[in-house]
């Protein structure tokens, strides 16, 4: 191969590597957070993104070999992929850092690309071809650094896709003893809700004004309500673990081969995270049959040996990652996203094309009826008596319309959201009752974090309804948090301060017979707190 070919090549492989980052720079992040959150098998991740990155080398390839010489067709090509790769930049840094650009902006960037392009062959010149030649040989050499750029993330992208050839592989889940079947009568059946995003302060405490949500109202009638949970963090794939675990993790650390470590904050170091030190362990040791069905964090993956039953999934709000640079980004050009995304609205209104919310929105219905039919499933199914339920609702974007009372895609809000948890919560009761397992059971209704209004206000669709129900804006960071004891029939409040880190505490208090009614719930916080306060 002789020199100039190499060259070309090299070349090549620094636009591909420009223009095809947002495919494998996710697989080759060292947060592996794509992986992780993959429900199929690792080949039908990787592969892909392997072959779409050599296509396109091997494309390009051919288009710079063909451009060697000095000819008006060396010229189109090499002037062609330089006009364009602002465009493709802007692609980039939209879809790797999740920064919102409307689709007018990449538009009139790539119409102003052509049009340059056009402007300039319609210009050239014979006597232009000195200064050709000069940016050609600094183009070249831009291109050739950001080559070897592209050869270790092709590397990287082999290596990683061979670690995690095994990802969401069927595991053997745990299998119930005989001795567990036969104390599973002797204990009371618990039902853990985690309601994604579920905030206390737009339930109970200043709910918006019309807002009907007769179930939330009745449980306060029936169950003890927690006025303080202290959030153990506001992202979802950090405050699971802690729930199930019961540590104080500020941090993960998802692996190439979709296992997981976490950091503990108190003791500022990583390790894994070990299922066998989890509430589903001491279900367990007590008896339980363990069953998850839940959303976005990959359970049957990272709990098989303690799970009896499991199903997970993700599909909607797969994007919706609220990367630390995403925010930054997000927090300095605030005022120019405001503009766009109003001059964005009036270019969907007058071309009438589907927004990227209506894909997310009918992904996220999805996973909400897969969902609440696995879990109807666990419900309906006595053996298992110790089940995690974690919905995808009411997290946003808004996919439900409380007038109609029917799941929709469009012109919809948090505050619909909050219905639709509301009638979901109604058809769970309505489900326990016709089986008589309602009173018996222990249940516990809560939200992983509160409604995040500080990251979706600066979103393209944020509504004035949500900017009146959430005063401004304004971030309260109490998660929802509800209890109801095995028979219990009054309310009651909580007010002192639950971390809600001590979840695992709280559940392995109703395994233990340690909580038995709402008096105990009450006595067993306050000596819980008091403990905290030594």
């Amino acid at each position: 191969m002789n020199q100039r070919r190499f060259v070309s090549i090299a070349s090549a492989l620094g636009v591909t590597t420009l223009c095809c980052l947002w495919i494998v720079g996710p697989l080759v992040s060292p947060a592996h957070y794509t992986a992780y959150h993959w429900t199929g098998p690792a080949r039908t991740l990787f592969i892909p993104a392997f072959l779409n990155f050599i296509a396109a080398w091997a494309i390009i390839t051919t288009l710079i070999l063909a451009a060697q010489g000095s000819d008006r067709r060396s010229v189109a090509i090499w002037a062609g992929i330089v006009i364009l790769l602002p465009w493709a930049f802007l692609k980039n840094w939209s879809l790797l850092t999740d920064l919102y650009f409307p689709h007018w902006l990449s538009r009139s960037l790539l119409g102003l690309s052509v049009a340059a392009f056009l402007v300039l062959m319609a210009r050239w010149r014979p006597t232009h071809q000195p200064i050709f030649e000069r940016a050609q040989r600094f183009a070249v050499s831009v291109l050739c650094s950001i080559a070897v750029c592209g050869a270790l993330i092709l590397i990287e992208l082999v290596w990683f896709g061979w670690q995690a050839r095994s990802l969401n592989a069927p595991h053997p889940l745990h299998r119930r003893t005989n001795l567990s079947q036969t104390l599973q009568a002797t204990h009371p059946r618990i039902i853990w809700i985690v309601l994604d995003e579920l905030s206390y302060q737009q339930i109970y405490g200043k709910r918006f004004q019309g807002l009907s949500l007769p179930e939330f109202d009745s449980l306060a009638n029936q169950t003890t309500v927690f006025t303080h949970a202290v959030p153990a963090g506001n992202m979802t794939e950090i405050v699971l673990p802690s729930f199930m675990s019961g540590l104080a993790i500020d941090k993960i650390r998802p692996l190439a081969d979709g296992s997981l470590m976490i950091h503990l904050s108190s003791e500022n170091r990583w390790e894994h995270l070990n299922e066998h030190d989890t509430v589903f362990q001491d279900a367990l040791d007590a008896g339980y049959s363990t069953a998850i069905s839940g959303w976005y964090n990959p359970y049957c993956r990272i709990l098989p040996d303690v799970l009896d039953q499991c199903n997970w999934i993700l599909s909607g709000l797969a994007q919706n990652r609220s990367m630390p640079q995403a925010s930054i980004l997000r927090n300095t050009f605030q005022p120019i996203l405001t503009s766009f995304i109003l001059i964005d609205s009036l270019h969907t209104e007058l071309t009438h094309e589907p927004r990227a919310t209506d894909v997310s929105a009918s992904l996220h219905i999805a996973d909400y009826q897969a969902l609440s039919a696995s879990a109807d499933r666990l419900l309906q199914d006595r053996s298992a008596d110790f089940i995690l339920l974690h919905m995808p609702i009411p997290h946003p974007g808004g996919i439900y319309n409380r007038t109609t009372r029917t799941l929709t895609m469009g012109n919809s809000t948090y505050i619909d959201n909050l219905a639709l948890a509301d009638s979901y919560l109604a058809h769970v009761r309505s489900l326990l009752e016709s089986q008589g397992q309602w009173d018996s059971s222990a249940i516990v209704i809560m939200g992983d974090h509160s409604w995040r209004t500080y990251l979706w206000s600066i979103g393209p669709d944020w509504t004035p309804e949500e900017q009146v129900a959430s005063d401004g804006a304004t971030f309260d960071d109490r998660p929802a948090y509800i209890v109801k004891a095995p028979y219990q029939k009054k309310g009651a409040r909580i007010n002192l301060p639950f971390n809600a880190v001590d979840t695992r505490l709280l559940l392995d208090a109703f395994i233990k017979r340690q909580i038995v009614s709402a008096e105990t719930l009450s006595k067993w916080v306050e000596d819980l707190d008091k403990k905290h306060h030594k």
